[in-house]
């Protein structure tokens, strides 16, 4: 089970188009789809991007609202971990004794919680928790011994 960053999942909306990373790719081919969660936080973060780039180039921002509200979301509906009060506690426990950001380490709390591989490009910004780590962009993809799926359905 892989919880997205939220670097992973902007990197997959690039794969249709064949501008995302071969890495990506190849490692996105290769899963489950329904083996993907979302974090409440990584919603978040995706929607901040999303009005921001709205607010300053409004086709974009048309394009990438399209690609969350009809693509993303509908597709995650039953996939997105909730920041609960177990994931609130891990969060803090993490924060004693170097406090790290909020998101990120709220990101690991939900990984740890829920027993899962936190998929980055910034593993730096986990490490510290003890979280299961992978990123896509190093990985070499025989997640599933060589079994070809699907591609994930939205990217």
């Amino acid at each position: 089970m892989f919880l997205l960053d939220t670097n992973v999942v902007s990197e997959l909306r690039k794969v249709r188009a064949g501008r995302a990373d071969p890495n990506v790719a190849r490692w996105a081919e290769q899963v489950e789809a329904e083996t993907l969660f979302l974090s409440a936080i990584t919603v978040m973060e995706l929607d901040v991007g999303v009005m921001r780039i709205e607010r300053r180039d409004p086709a974009q921002g048309s394009v990438l609202r399209n690609w969350l509200e009809n693509y993303v979301l509908p597709e995650f509906s039953k996939r997105v971990l909730s920041v609960d009060l177990a994931v609130a506690r891990r969060c803090a426990h993490l924060h004693v004794p170097d406090p790290g950001p909020e998101r990120d380490t709220l990101i690991a709390a939900t990984g740890l919680i829920h027993g899962m591989t936190v998929v980055t490009r910034n593993t730096d910004d986990f490490r510290h928790s003890g979280v299961p780590l992978l990123d896509p962009w190093k990985a070499r993809p025989d997640c599933n011994r060589g079994k070809h799926h699907a591609i994930i359905p939205w990217v």
